[in-house]
């Protein structure tokens, strides 16, 4: 009789543990699935307000002396500090030259961001706006 109980004990213990296992996998499934669902895009708002915070991390000094040596240095290094993602994707192998206004990679890069808001794959950005 007494192993009967320590079997059906073990087996209570076993399910349970189950259930809750179980329990806790869903409850984190939906709540990414929620998650994904509910991200909106960047506004050009969040996007100013960012590169400005940006620009004052630069101007404070923490992202060292090589931003602050020039108007592009620094904007570069404020695009990093934006998205380094994105950055790393549209500039990285082509830094912002003194006196360069690329509108194609400005728009990549807006796009790139867009993109990163929503959750979504960055493949096919970089050329995105090459006419």
């Amino acid at each position: 009789m007494a192993t009967s109980k320590k079997f059906i004990h073990k087996t209570f213990d076993s399910v349970f543990t189950f259930c809750v296992i179980s329990a806790i996998v869903f409850i984190l499934i939906e709540a990414n699935q929620a998650l994904a669902k509910s991200r909106r895009p960047i506004s050009d708002t969040e996007i100013r307000e960012k590169k400005n915070q940006c620009y004052a991390d630069i101007e404070s000094g923490l992202w060292g002396w090589q931003c602050k040596s020039s108007m592009i240095a620094k904007e570069n290094c404020a695009l990093r500090c934006l998205s380094p993602a994105c950055y790393e994707l549209v500039y990285e192998g082509d830094p912002l030259e003194e006196g360069e206004k690329d509108i194609f990679r400005s728009q990549e890069y807006k796009y790139c961001m867009l993109k990163l808001s929503l959750g979504e794959s960055l493949d096919g950005v970089k050329g995105s706006f090459n006419f």
